[in-house]
């Protein structure tokens, strides 16, 4: 076993492991696969692991090696995706019912983009159904479980990645963030998340949530490999309408970019609620002095519609939500209801089968908001409130060069905690959704364990397409702070 154990490797030490020749590409995804079989029981990471295709691709990797034609900064290298992405001959569920035994005939805008770099795909992460949830608790294949605590959530909705780069089953993933779901799970499984600037990578082939917020971006277990991810999947496609032609930076030279004279914003909303857990506050404190003490000025600002974020959030996604799931009719793809005695009921019977009861929730919160009578009274309303939000985060850029806020209330809460209560369940999100709104860049960094063992995130937040900025502070923080390491799961000694 080398030392430190391969799955405590970073996506860049794997990389250059493979392409050095001091391990293959077929050793290292039969290792992974050895320890996937291991950990599922678990975790319950994947919703779809692929043997047979990751050892094939594997075993092309090394014969391209050896003939001199290896290509692509990750060539060899396993990684996961979030099951959101379609992805060609494939499962592709979202995490519902009503996909199961989807297969689609092409590969998302990011799948592709991966493919090319050369990775090796070991399967589809676990999520949230439809991306809706912040404890991957609502996902039709079961729970997935924090590897630091098997008894708690990993967080939502990308919680199946994250938990997998936590527990050593992948060298990194790629998740989507539509109020928070790259950055709260990533904090609650002492990963590294981020979510890059709304059109910075696209989002054809990815199954839609909340389509003016969804955006996919990495979970890693360093912010170096976060900037390498980002340099692969970030770039325009004008398959997707919303993707931004704008040019893209080597981000990796950003992450040892010194913070000296950087100013720091501190949104004071962020600090003064009730809900943040004093060891939540502290560790963040503590980031903040690292920062400081390398030279960085801490400013405080305000964003003073950060009250309203919630409740704008959950008009607008749901909204949109109940606009883009309208196509899961049992027509065209996906579980169709059998027994049913015209076409209505068939769609009646079908979606009744195949959404779950928090997909169900928030179509008829949608639904509701977009009808005729209550339009401009609620989703109106709530656009008018996000253009105040984004505002807000314009202003306090004119003070700071990034900001920053814990990325969640708490560390990470026990299964069934909170199912009952789907208000106290979307607080989870509170520090995260205003970014979403906004359409600003942020990243999740560890910034230190609670007393109980569990890892807790510091959030970062900049102006749009400003990820070097993100890179160059979180960078900073993790110098100082290093990851907490290998969760105690990922600790099992279950390689030979």
């Amino acid at each position: 076993m080398p030392n430190p154990p391969f799955h405590e490797w970073t996506l860049i030490e794997a990389a250059r492991k493979i392409r050095d020749g001091e391990i293959s590409s077929r050793e290292l995804t039969a290792a992974l696969l050895e320890r996937i079989a291991a950990l599922e029981p678990k975790i319950n990471a994947y919703i779809t692991v692929l043997p047979e295709a990751a050892m094939a691709r594997a075993a092309a990797c090394d014969e391209e090696r050896a003939r001199g034609k290896a290509s692509g900064a990750l060539h060899g290298v396993p990684v996961g995706l979030k099951d959101i992405f379609c992805t060609r001959g494939v499962q592709t569920t979202c995490g519902s019912r009503i996909l199961a035994g989807f297969d689609p005939p092409y590969d998302a805008g990011v799948a592709s983009k991966v493919l090319a770099s050369g990775a090796v795909l070991l399967g589809k992460h676990n999520m949230d159904e439809f991306a809706m949830g912040s404890s991957t608790e609502t996902s039709h294949f079961g729970p997935t479980r924090n590897p630091w605590d098997p008894s708690r959530i990993p967080g939502g909705s990308s919680g199946g990645t994250a938990a997998s780069v936590a527990a050593g089953t992948c060298f990194a993933g790629v998740g989507t963030d539509t109020g928070g779901s790259i950055r709260q799970p990533a904090a609650l499984c002492g990963v590294v998340g981020l979510k890059p600037t709304y059109g910075r990578v696209s989002r054809y082939g990815m199954i839609a949530f909340a389509s003016s917020l969804d955006q996919a971006g990495p979970l890693t277990r360093s912010v170096a490999d976060a900037a390498a991810m980002l340099g692969i999947i970030a770039g325009h496609d004008r398959r997707d309408s919303t993707s931004v032609d704008v040019p893209v930076p080597d981000y990796l030279p950003a992450v040892s970019r010194p913070v000296r004279g950087m100013r720091i914003g501190l949104p004071r909303e962020y600090f003064e609620g009730a809900g943040l857990d004093p060891e939540v506050k502290a560790a963040v404190e503590r980031a903040l002095k690292i920062l400081t003490d390398q030279g960085a000025v801490a400013v405080e600002v305000s964003l003073p519609h950060t009250e309203y974020a919630l409740s704008t959030y959950y008009l607008i996604a749901p909204a949109e939500a109940s606009s883009n799931l309208a196509r899961y009719d049992g027509v065209r793809y996906g579980h169709r209801a059998e027994g049913a005695s015209g076409l209505i009921e068939m769609m009646s019977k079908t979606r009744a089968e195949g959404f779950g009861a928090e997909v169900k929730r928030r179509i008829m919160i949608g639904t509701y908001a977009l009808s005729a009578g209550y339009y401009e009274a609620f989703y109106g309303k709530a656009q008018k409130v996000r253009t105040l939000i984004r505002r807000d985060f314009a202003a306090a850029f004119e003070k700071a060069d990034a900001l920053l806020t814990p990325t969640t209330p708490t560390p990470a809460f026990r299964i069934g905690e909170k199912t009952g209560d789907p208000l106290t369940m979307y607080l989870s999100d509170i520090y995260t959704i205003p970014c979403n709104l906004a359409g600003i860049p942020g990243i999740s960094v560890p910034c230190g364990l609670s007393k109980s063992g569990l890892p807790i995130g510091a959030q970062l937040l900049a102006k749009h397409f400003d990820e070097e900025t993100l890179f160059a502070v979180a960078g900073a923080v993790e110098r100082a702070l290093p990851a907490p390491g290998a969760a105690p799961v990922a600790s099992a000694p279950v390689h030979k």
